[in-house]
């Protein structure tokens, strides 16, 4: 067991036992279901483990649990998938890499990765992977970045999320590789998308990327991923050189406040919300509930603020983390009907719980009126779609993050 590895679950162990088995039955669950996403003709991960369509609606667990292989198939291919997954599974044992990467530990898994880059066109695609290069030392991480950099030249607006992993790789690459001004530049950006005075982060850092009436809104990853760069930016202070302590207390600050934020609007079964008014630093709305933002993505964000001398986000950590057995969403379907998030068997958690609503319309109706009205919340809408539907999927990433949270910390 390494110390990162003891500091969080041990803390976790000290503050609630019960939940420190739930942590230790995910990561099992991550490690047991990894190698069952990997296609190993492609040497990648798929892009998500689904219910197969003849099954999709068999509803419960039950249902799933009579199919031996859980009618579950793996369906298309992500590169940043993959990337998460090394970043994460860089922390287990090497022959544990090996067992969840397809024979490969992180850092040769990162180096196919980085062969692959030249066919990389997606900014997100490449940040992620130069993340990866450098957090496992890859020689060709000046490749890494050079192609992030080529993907990132124009100066136009991002979307926030690719924005934040830009940054993230740069933070990581400090210690190694002269990226300074790249750095200032990708740091800059991140803070200059926020709103007015709000903590919050918009889904683009600046016009022309999305619709009008929805340029207000951020999703719950547009929150977690700059205040999780954000804090790195300010702990990579030392590893570039500067004088001890330096780091940047604005970028921490900003990190801090858009924690405290989403920590404050959070759901009182521990819910981490799925979209904001980035204006106002309010919810729009809060369904879907993601299974890996209660057991993950907040986690691994809120985690890396407190490393980074950020406040102890711990309860808002374990509230989140609760619901993954909790779900008050599903407590109200009859006794022995009440589906589980998390299917051991078959090596999955579900992806989320949400309310059905075709094509998103409870979303969209809240994006539109929030813009011109914010605040107002067409109560109604929630009576008529109630969040009770369960999607039987489950993608690499959600176990990535998973490692990279429970597994990592300040010497990661």
């Amino acid at each position: 067991m390494t110390e990162s590895r003891k500091s969080r679950l041990q803390a976790l162990a000290d503050e609630d036992p019960a939940l420190h088995a739930l942590a230790e039955r995910l990561l099992g669950v991550a490690e047991a279901g990894l190698p069952a996403m990997y296609l190993a003709e492609a040497d990648t991960f798929a892009f998500t483990r689904a219910q197969a369509a003849a099954d999709s609606a068999a509803a419960g667990s039950a249902a799933v649990g009579n199919n031996a292989s859980g009618g579950l198939e793996l369906r298309g291919t992500s590169t940043r998938y993959a990337a998460i997954t090394a970043l994460g599974a860089r922390f287990l044992p090497l022959e544990r890499q090996r067992a969840v990467l397809g024979g490969h530990t992180a850092e040769e898994f990162t180096g196919l990765l980085v062969q692959r880059l030249p066919e990389v066109v997606n900014l997100g695609d490449a940040a992620l992977i130069a993340w990866a290069a450098a957090e496992t030392a890859h020689p060709k991480l000046s490749d890494a970045l050079d192609r992030v950099a080529a993907l990132d030249a124009d100066g136009r607006p991002r979307y926030t999320v690719e924005a934040a992993w830009v940054l993230s790789a740069l933070a990581a690459a400090r210690g190694s590789q002269d990226v300074e001004q790249r750095f200032a530049a990708a740091r800059d950006r991140l803070l200059a998308a926020r709103l007015g005075d709000s903590p919050l982060f918009p889904h683009a850092t600046g016009p022309g990327l999305v619709p009008w009436y929805r340029s207000h809104i951020g999703c719950f990853a547009d929150q977690t991923y700059p205040l999780q760069a954000l804090a790195r930016a300010h702990a990579s202070g030392d590893r570039a050189g500067g004088a001890s302590g330096a780091g940047d207390p604005e970028a921490l600050a900003a990190a801090e406040a858009c924690a405290q934020r989403i920590c404050a609007l959070q759901g009182d079964g521990g819910q981490w919300w799925w979209h904001y008014d980035a204006r106002k630093g309010t919810v729009v709305e809060g369904y879907p509930v993601y299974s890996v933002h209660q057991h993950a993505m907040a986690p691994t964000a809120l985690f890396d603020v407190t490393d980074a001398g950020g406040s102890d986000f711990g309860p808002a950590i374990r509230r989140g983390l609760g619901w993954m057995t909790e779900v008050p969403e599903l407590a109200a379907a009859p006794a022995g009907a009440q589906e589980p998030m998390i299917l051991d068997e078959l090596g999955v958690t579900w992806r989320k719980v949400y309310r059905g609503d075709p094509k998103k319309a409870v979303r969209a109706a809240r994006g539109v009126t929030t813009r011109v009205a914010p605040g107002l919340r067409l109560s109604p809408l929630d009576r008529v779609f109630r969040p009770a539907a369960v999607d039987r999927e489950c993608r690499p990433y959600e176990f990535g993050w998973m490692l990279h949270a429970w597994l990592g910390g300040e010497q990661g």
